[in-house]
Formats: structure tokens, C-alpha cells, sequence
């Protein structure tokens, strides 16, 4: 056997066309499918048709039937935004195949949700899974909680954690969890210096037989040192990178990596004492600040870029946009100088996509995406949180100041389907539990009664709120699941291209 992909294919007037999979007839179709989509194929029809051994992991596969035309040998670079609730949680594959490809986990979420995708999506052909990275983008328990779980889990290895450089301890407080904060004798501005920026510190702060209580984000950290298949622990910041042309990248994903598609770190910013220490400065409250400092990605590849945006709050916007532009203080809007910081910043933030700050969160400024600019949104957000995301004033403001005439909204909430009666608390306490066993010699045991008790807790109406990115850097496809329930139709997606002028439009 051997495998290929599901391709992009077009009709006679050069428009994408729906690809399914068929039965032997060759007319009846079954399962409708995406670009990129992994086939595991069993051999080639003599009509040009190709054999698919669809859920070959499944007690009972089948044998289903796509045209060859409609697959390719390549695929293109992924994103899923993971439907985790109130919470952030995305998967980045990229598209080398076999041991050219490496899955990077940016946040978790704070339940189980994140653990169940990566177990089914990647257990299917591999007893043991070792991620490149996972990304904690600041200590924010909707954004890491989800990792307690899979930094638990033996089966689940990575080749390096990274994380703001706010590493919590495990005592009460605000800024006493991070060490503190300490006003600058010349400038009279607070940072906070103790950061951690390697492994050694994050093994000073909790490793085994520290005593971190019930304290999560150190817990979290604890497992996470106690997993042998997670290599090494590092800041990712503007300072704690690769630097080249300028700029700063995640290690391994550098233009001279030469990867096609490269990964930009634009935040957090760091700055310098006197001493040539980092430091991060204090942006307002403990929680605006950690939030502020997010982990902010740009990924670049070809002609599309899609932003990352964390946590970031009003705040933290002015600071970024006053740096990256060289100025002092906020310009008034409508001036020369507005548009001139507006249009400095962009060539740091300007990006195709963006995923919304903060879930959504009215505390955004419309400098921010104005300089963003995308054609497209993706929101992570829950349903039982007190904070009302996505804000409806909110919503408008990404209508207005998106790119194009009609700039696409999609949410993981939004975008949901959910059921009168949610059992998902009793059944993530039940996951939590189990996660919790001490017998770690029977993983697979585990795992069963996991997939076993996810699977009552969704037996009546499945969570559609997932939303998926797949680009080749020419093309760019979101897509989410629909609530027809039905395996035929089952994507709506919006497909993107750039038009001769290099304007990004919907096609």
C-alpha cells in the first residue's frame, strides 16, 4: 500500500470542485473530503480510478473509490483551530511528509478536547507521536491547561516546549508568581526580570519532588519534566529566536532553513537593562500584562501570512504598535503620523488571517487591525465563560476594518453545534480522572476507556466547531464541518486566491 492526498481539482470553467469519495460504482457517493485530506490508497483501477482503504486503524475499513485526478502527492500546509471551548488551541502541520513533517501544538485549552483530537488524528497510524513543539503561549489556564493532559500521556512526546518566559510559581498572588517587578531607576518604567529562559530554570521551579500544590500552571510544568520524551524547555520571544534579516524566527523555521514557509516571532518584546539582562515591562494589571506578553507568530508562506494573536489586549497594542513604528506615544487618529505607524507596524503584523486576540474580547484597538488588515478571522471562544465572546460590538468592528468588501468571520463557537443538555463537565471530570491513574505501565488501557467515555459524552450531537486552513501559498481553503450530520455533505469552505493585481479575493 501507499498513500497520496486529496487534491484541489477544478471543472471546465476553472472553479474548485467538492471531491468525494465513492463506492465501487463509481456513482454513489459516500464521504465528501478536503484538500490534504491523507489517503491510504490500495491500488489503481484500470479506468483511472483510485482504491482507498478508508479507517484502516478500524475494525471494519472500506473500500471506497476516488478519481485520480482529484489527488495529488503534495499537500498543503495545515492549521486547525480546535474547537477546546473557552480557551485557545491550534495544530500547525506542515506539509513535508514522514519524518520531514513536524506538528507544532499552540496552547491547549483547558480541557480534554485537545488530547482526544491529537490521540485520534495522530493515533491512527502511530503508536507513539513525537511533536515538534508545543507553545504555551502565556500563562492563561485556558490557554495551557489542556497540556496537563498530554504532557501526561507516554504515548506523547515533544521535541521542545516553548513559552513566554512568565513562568508561574507556585504560590498566591499576581506578580509574586513571577518574581516580581521592579521599576527602572532611569526611565521609571516596571519589568519583570525573572525570567525563564531555558530548561535549568524551568527544572529549578518545578521539578520532581518540588512540592507545587494544587497550583495548575507549575503542575502543568511538572508533568511536562517528568514526560522523557519532551526534550527541552526555552523562551520564544524577539530576543529568543533565530535572528536573520532583521528579524526574529522559531529555530528550524528560518528563511535559511529553506522550508518553503517560515514561522516570525513579533512578540513578546523584549528589552534590555543596563546589564544586558531581559526583561518584559509591566503593561498594566498582573493579567493585562501576561496576557499582553502573548507569543504572537506571523507565518509566511509565499504570498499569504496568517497572525497569531494570542492574548493581547488594548494595552498591549498601543506598546507593540508604538515600537515596531519608532514612536513615543499614540499618534491622533486621522494624522500623518497615525497612518505612518499604522503602516510601519505592518510590515510586522500585516497578515492574510488573523487569529483574534483574546477570544474575541472588545479590548482591541482599531489601530491593531488596521494594521493587521486580514481578509479573514478566526475567533477562539466558549459558550459557559462570563466575559460575553466574541463581543457583538466586537464583530462589527472586524466587518468594518477587515480587508475587502465582505472579510469572513468564522468562530469555533459560532460555528458549533451543541445539544440541549451538555454532559462535557461530567465527562472531562471522568477524563481527568482516568489521566490520573497511577498504573502508567497499561497506556493503551487508558486510552480505551478515554476514546470509550469522549465517545457517551458526544453520542447525541457532536461539536462541529473546529475550523480548518490548508494553503499551498497560492491557495488558501477555510473550512468547517456543517450540521447536516451527514457524511456526504459535510465542509462548507471558503477558498481564497490573490488576482492579478495581488489583492487577496474570495473565488
Amino acid at each position: 500500500m501507499t498513500h497520496c492526498f486529496v487534491g484541489l481539482p477544478k471543472n471546465n470553467q476553472g472553479r474548485t470542485i467538492k471531491t468525494y469519495l465513492f463506492k465501487e460504482n463509481r456513482t454513489t457517493k459516500v464521504r465528501q473530503v478536503l484538500w490534504g485530506d491523507w489517503l491510504n490508497v490500495d491500488g489503481e483501477e484500470a479506468d483511472g480510478w483510485l482504491r482507498v482503504n478508508w479507517g484502516p486503524s478500524s475494525d471494519h475499513p472500506e473500500t471506497l473509490f476516488i478519481p485520480k485526478d482529484h489527488t495529488s502527492d503534495t499537500r498543503p500546509l495545515e492549521i486547525i483551530f480546535l474547537d477546546v471551548g473557552q480557551g485557545d488551541g491550534a495544530v500547525l502541520i506542515t506539509p513535508e511528509q514522514n519524518d520531514g513533517e513536524a506538528v507544532i501544538v499552540i496552547d491547549a485549552g483547558d480541557n480534554t478536547n485537545m488530547h482526544t483530537f491529537l490521540s485520534k488524528r495522530f493515533g491512527a497510524y502511530k503508536d507513539d507521536f513525537q511533536f515538534h513543539a508545543a507553545i504555551i503561549t502565556h500563562p492563561d489556564q485556558d490557554h495551557y491547561g489542556g497540556f496537563g493532559s498530554i504532557f501526561s500521556t507516554p504515548r506523547f512526546g515533544f521535541d521542545i516546549v516553548y513559552h513566554n518566559g512568565l513562568a508561574e510559581r507556585p504560590v498566591s498572588g499576581t506578580f509574586e508568581k513571577i518574581g516580581g517587578h521592579k521599576k527602572d531607576a532611569a526611565s521609571g518604567i516596571s519589568y519583570v526580570s525573572d525570567l525563564a529562559i531555558g530548561k535549568p530554570e524551568i527544572e529549578a521551579l518545578f521539578a520532581d519532588g518540588i512540592d507545587v500544590g494544587d497550583f495548575v500552571f507549575p503542575n502543568v510544568m511538572q508533568a511536562a519534566l517528568k514526560n522523557p520524551k519532551i526534550n527541552d524547555f526555552a523562551m520564544l520571544s524577539t530576543e529568543h529566536g533565530v535572528k536573520e534579516n532583521q528579524r526574529t524566527w522559531m529555530p528550524g523555521f528560518a528563511p535559511s532553513d529553506n522550508r518553503g514557509y517560515s514561522i516570525e516571532v513579533v512578540g513578546p518584546v523584549v528589552e534590555f537593562d543596563g546589564a544586558g539582562k531581559p526583561r518584559l515591562r509591566k503593561i498594566g494589571k498582573y493579567g493585562e500584562t501576561k496576557n499582553g506578553h502573548s507569543v504572537l507568530l506571523r507565518l509566511h508562506y509565499d504570498k499569504f501570512k496568517v497572525l497569531f494573536g494570542g492574548d493581547l489586549n488594548d494595552k498591549a497594542e498601543k506598546f507593540l504598535l508604538r515600537n515596531y513604528s519608532g514612536k513615543s506615544r499614540m499618534p491622533q487618529k486621522g494624522s500623518d503620523a497615525y497612518q505612518d505607524m499604522i503602516d510601519a507596524a505592518a510590515n510586522w503584523f500585516g497578515a492574510d488571517i488573523m487569529k483574534v486576540c483574546h477570544h474575541g474580547s472588545e479590548k482591541v484597538t482599531d489601530a491593531f487591525l488596521e494594521t493587521v488588515s486580514p481578509a479573514a478571522f478566526v475567533i477562539s471562544s466558549g459558550d459557559e465563560e462570563g466575559h460575553v465572546h466574541p463581543r457583538p460590538d466586537l464583530l462589527g468592528r472586524l466587518g468594518k476594518l477587515g480587508r475587502g468588501d465582505t472579510p469572513v468571520i468564522l468562530s469555533t463557537e459560532l460555528q458549533r453545534s451543541t445539544r440541549e443538555s451538555e454532559d462535557e463537565k461530567m465527562v472531562d471530570s471522568l477524563m481527568r480522572r482516568v489521566l490520573n491513574l497511577k498504573d502508567s505501565s497499561s497506556p493503551n488501557v487508558r486510552e480505551k476507556i478515554m476514546g470509550d467515555i469522549w465517545d457517551l459524552g458526544r453520542s447525541n450531537v457532536s461539536v462541529y466547531g473546529t475550523i480548518y486552513l490548508k494553503t499551498d501559498g497560492e491557495r488558501l481553503v477555510t473550512a468547517f464541518r456543517i450540521e447536516t450530520g451527514s457524511d456526504k455533505k459535510k465542509w462548507f469552505t471558503f477558498e481564497y486566491a490573490f488576482d492579478a493585481s495581488g489583492a487577496l479575493q474570495l473565488v
